[in-house]
């Protein structure tokens, strides 16, 4: 019961995202999760309630500004306030930039960047009124090393973690820390979207097989495993971890690429 008497923003309820949220409830939590799928969002409730954890979901597209101002008030007059804040909702578009379209592009900036710019900027001053507070930033080694077609993709991720560091230098000393994740393939509805463009007559079981051979580890993660890193550095037991970007990609990064 870790997060006891803390209360809790996840953006994003669906793979990550929702991983995050039922672990910080299932660790006493208060929490509010923050989707733009309503079918995502349904499916998040009925997973808690399945698991007799209480998570508020509520509707919030993290690129609107009056909906994560509104989205912050709630939790603020729902649970007092704010001390976390887990930054996962994100879109992946596929292609090179003769591929990708402006509208495309604006739009994954504006939900994988903004959204976290938005959340923060509301959040932070919650956060000091209570003396501090953890942020986790969803990343990916896609911003450290990209595939070819992810144009607009790897851009957001590449700005997550300079923006994760923009946030824990100039809010150390309000005692809040910020971090960023760096997961490689994780068995998300987006890594199954993913497999369904590239590789739409295998089964998807079987694409997972074959993208977790390109890790040392020979499989790709859990939503589960990335939310136990963001759970630790969320709590009290990374007191002294912010500004750092931290890896849960099976040895992917580490290795290279031999044809």
């Amino acid at each position: 019961m870790e997060f006891e008497g803390k209360a809790a923003i996840v953006t994003g309820t669906s793979g990550i995202g929702k991983a995050i949220a039922m672990r910080l409830a299932r660790g006493g939590g208060k929490v509010l999760a923050c989707g733009v799928d309503e079918a995502a969002n349904h499916q998040c409730e009925a997973e808690a309630r399945e698991a007799g954890i209480a998570i508020h979901v509520q509707e919030c597209d993290v690129s609107n500004p009056s909906d994560v101002r509104q989205a912050v008030g709630w939790a603020v007059s729902s649970f007092g306030g704010v001390d976390i804040l887990a930054n996962a909702a994100a879109i992946h578009p596929f292609g090179d930039v003769l591929e990708t379209d402006l509208e495309t592009w604006n739009r994954c900036l504006s939900v994988n960047v903004t959204g976290i710019f938005l959340f923060a900027k509301f959040s932070i001053p919650e956060m000091k009124k209570r003396g501090g507070g953890a942020i986790v930033n969803l990343a990916s080694v896609q911003g450290h090393a990209c595939q070819r077609g992810v144009a607009a993709y790897a851009t957001s991720k590449g700005a997550i973690l300079s923006l994760t560091r923009a946030l824990a230098l100039d809010h150390a000393a309000d005692n809040i820390r910020v971090n960023s994740i760096s997961p490689g393939s994780i068995a998300t509805p987006m890594l199954e979207r993913a497999a369904r463009i590239f590789s739409p007559d295998i089964p998807v079981e079987r694409v997972f097989e074959r993208f977790g051979q390109a890790h040392p580890l020979g499989r790709v993660g859990t939503p589960e495993e990335v939310a136990e890193l963001a759970a630790f550095l969320l709590s009290s037991r990374a007191g002294f971890c912010t500004g750092g970007d931290y890896l849960i990609d099976g040895g992917l990064k580490a290795g290279i690429a031999v044809k």
